[in-house]
């Protein structure tokens, strides 16, 4: 059996909201910074081939036009966590039907013109519009002309369109032009992080994070991480190694990534990674061989941390029993 815990420093911003602004509450129904996080922001640089959040940060990409709020793997879409609306109104558009497939896996279908996958487009009066792409196949809940109140269910969190993990693009539009919900009041510039959101919450700002670690009994694959096909405690007393990896999002150059494990009858092992350039997800594996007849018997805590400039970001643990 394993056990995963995870400890977060929280950062919460300031969140006036304008009388016209469209106070947006928060679109999944999970626990953000533990199995859901939001990984990327509204490109805010103008020019082609450069890319910004609205923190001057790389969590984004050219061109990009929405918040990405993902869960942890691709697994995770068995669990249907629900997509909701972040604001009331009334339902514009909806498209279900479209595999949940990964762009760039063998054998991914054609999304040209089609990029959004499953999703919802909602209408809230003034101008105001959100839309909800990459959702589960069938799970789509609601149909065009249906009144919607904030919080009530559209969908769950898929893989389908045009993208590379299991999340829900959110983005709004004013008089059809998008703008940054964590920074609404910029274009094309970023900077400070700003007072005026259209969070009527706060939302946690976590620029980076481990989000998954495990034992293993050999480096594993990095597609069967992200695919959440291995096991977070797969070793047992014959393991021809005992191997912890560590799944990651946001990582940028200068980080770090340190590794630690300790066990029975003093075992301990550690190894820090020096991160050399922006990581939109990724991974570290280390270990040690088995050099015994087995491994002893008892319990081997793994623990992963995210550090930059030296303060810790965000710390994962998992804890694995090898029996006699």
């Amino acid at each position: 059996m394993s056990r995963t815990t995870i400890l977060l420093p929280l950062i919460f911003a300031a969140v006036p909201l304008a009388a016209a602004d469209l106070p947006l509450e928060f679109p999944l129904n999970c626990r953000l910074g533990e199995d859901c996080f939001v990984q990327q922001f509204v490109d805010q640089d103008p020019a082609e081939g450069q890319s910004r959040d609205y923190l001057c940060g790389p969590l984004t990409y050219d061109g990009h036009r929405g918040t990405d709020f993902r869960l942890i793997d691709d697994a995770d879409i068995a669990d249907d966590v629900q997509v909701v609306a972040a604001a009331p109104g009334i339902v514009r558009a909806t498209r279900d039907g479209m595999q949940d497939f990964r762009q760039n896996a063998p054998g991914a279908p054609d999304v040209s013109g089609v990029e959004c996958g499953n999703g919802v487009r909602i209408d809230h009066g003034g101008g105001w519009e959100t839309q909800y792409c990459h959702m589960k196949e069938g799970s789509i809940a609601v149909s065009k002309g249906m009144r919607v109140g904030a919080g009530d269910v559209l969908g769950t969190v898929g893989l389908s369109g045009k993208t590379d993990f299991a999340h829900v693009q959110l983005t709004v539009r004013k008089d059809g032009e998008v703008i940054d919900p964590f920074a609404p009041d910029r274009v094309g510039s970023c900077g400070a992080r700003p007072e005026h959101t259209l969070w009527s919450t706060p939302i946690p700002e976590l620029p980076g994070a481990i989000m998954k670690i495990g034992f293993a009994p050999a480096l594993p694959d990095f597609e069967d991480i992200r695919s959440g096909a291995i096991r977070a405690d797969n070793i047992d007393k014959s393991s021809d190694a005992l191997i912890l990896w560590a799944f990651f999002f946001g990582a940028r150059p200068g980080d770090e990534v340190a590794l630690e494990v300790v066990g029975p009858n003093r075992f301990a092992m550690e190894k820090v990674f020096q991160i050399d350039k922006v990581h939109a997800q990724g991974y570290r594996a280390f270990g040690r061989k088995l050099k015994a007849r087995q491994w002893a018997p008892g319990s081997y805590e793994g623990r992963a941390r995210l550090i930059r400039d030296g303060q810790t970001l965000n710390t994962r643990r998992v804890t694995s029993t090898i029996s006699r």
